[in-house]
């Protein structure tokens, strides 16, 4: 059978994994939707349609907050099952945790 300590970093690996995939999806889908937007207006499209394309924008940016939010548990979750699992710490595992670590805290800053 797998070892459960091994089992929990992965899926704590996972989650910080996912919401930093989540984040960078939101902030690109927020400047597609403000380019989308643009063009609409410059090809002087229906205002009615416009506005349901703002609302769409408006959504995209509410949810980088909430993101931000769950990553950053995320992130705390996964550090402090780190600092416990010293049995881990030569596994791949473990250096996959440290890299998503990085890469949630790159992606927390920006």
């Amino acid at each position: 059978m797998a070892d459960p300590n091994m089992k929990q970093l992965k899926i704590k690996t996972g989650v910080v994994k996912r919401l930093t995939k989540e984040k960078y999806s939101y902030e690109k889908e927020v400047v597609k939707q403000e380019e989308h937007i643009e063009k609409m207006k410059a090809d002087g499209k229906d205002p009615y349609d416009i506005k349901k394309q703002g609302e769409v924008l408006d959504e995209s940016k509410d949810m980088i907050p909430d993101t931000k939010r769950r990553l950053t548990k995320g992130l705390e979750d996964l550090q402090k099952y780190m600092e416990q699992a010293d049995e881990l710490k030569e596994t791949e595992e473990f250096q996959t945790a440290v890299t998503m670590c990085k890469e949630a805290v790159t992606a927390l800053s920006t």
